[in-house]
This record gives C-alpha cells, sequence and structure tokens, in this order.
C-alpha cells in the first residue's frame, strides 16, 4: 500500500507542477500581449503629436469610431480627414500619464489617463482626459475599433 500512495503522491506533484507551469505560460503570453498593446496604443500619441496619418491608418480598424469630449462621434475616415483639415494644430506633447491593458482573447481594453499640451490662442493649454481604446486582433494584426474620451475637468 505504501508504494501506491509515494506513486500517488508523485503523480499529485506532477499534475500540480504540469498546470501551475501551463497557468504561467498563459499569464506570460497575456502580458505579452497588453504590452504590445499598451506599446500600439502609445504609438497613437507619436502619430498625433506628428500629424502622421498613415501610421493611424494602420493603427484603427476601418470600423473605428472616436467619441469625443464634446459627445461628437467620428469614424475613422472622418477622424483621420479631420487631422488633414487646414486648421486643425497638432499637440506639442501627447502623452499617456498611466494605462492598463486588459486582454480578452483576441479583444483588448485599454484605459488610463492622456493629457495633451497644445497652443490656442497663443497660450500653451494642457488637457488631462481619461480615456477606454478598445482594440481587436483582425487577421493577426492589432486594430483599435473604438475609443471613448472624457475630459477630467481642472485641477
Amino acid at each position: 500500500m505504501k508504494p501506491i500512495l509515494v506513486l500517488a503522491t508523485i503523480l499529485f506533484f506532477c499534475a500540480a507542477l504540469f498546470f501551475s507551469a501551463r497557468a504561467a505560460g498563459q499569464t506570460s503570453s497575456q502580458s505579452d500581449e497588453g504590452a504590445h498593446v499598451l506599446a500600439l496604443d502609445n504609438s497613437w500619441n507619436r502619430a498625433l503629436e506628428t500629424n502622421d496619418t498613415k501610421a493611424l491608418d494602420l493603427l484603427l480598424a476601418e470600423t473605428f469610431v472616436s467619441i469625443d469630449i464634446d459627445g461628437s462621434m467620428q469614424t475613422k475616415h472622418q477622424f483621420l480627414a479631420s487631422l488633414k483639415a487646414p486648421g486643425y494644430q497638432a499637440p506639442a506633447q501627447a502623452v499617456t500619464e498611466k494605462s492598463k491593458a486588459d486582454i480578452y482573447g483576441d479583444s483588448a481594453v485599454v484605459y488610463g489617463v492622456y493629457r495633451t499640451r497644445s497652443a490656442e490662442k497663443g497660450k500653451s493649454v494642457t488637457r488631462r482626459e481619461r480615456f477606454l481604446d478598445t482594440w481587436v486582433k483582425i487577421d493577426r494584426a492589432w486594430r483599435c475599433v473604438a475609443s471613448v474620451a472624457v475630459l477630467i475637468p481642472g485641477e
């Protein structure tokens, strides 16, 4: 009876090691995907600062929709066109102060605080927004499908 008990104990520990290693691998994979999506979300800032509509075109899904702080809504094509409009001024600085990505299979939700500094009527204006971006893996590439921003009142 003792050899069976020893064998059962060994099998139990082997199974426990197998499942914990597998769970750790899934966490690592999710962590890697989250870091990748956060990097893409941050590259959006660089594209805005340099008014790089080609980069934004690659980051945004064809079905992308944006809801801005004033409640207005834009499709991908409207959003990109607004960046090409004659009166548009790119922000001097666009920074994500803090953000987090939660991965759900082939979908991700990124949320955090976004700060811009730009010139309006000759004055430097800083604006902070709370944002939520939804990313989906389409044809093995992450694309942002929706973005919502809410103004954080001056502090």
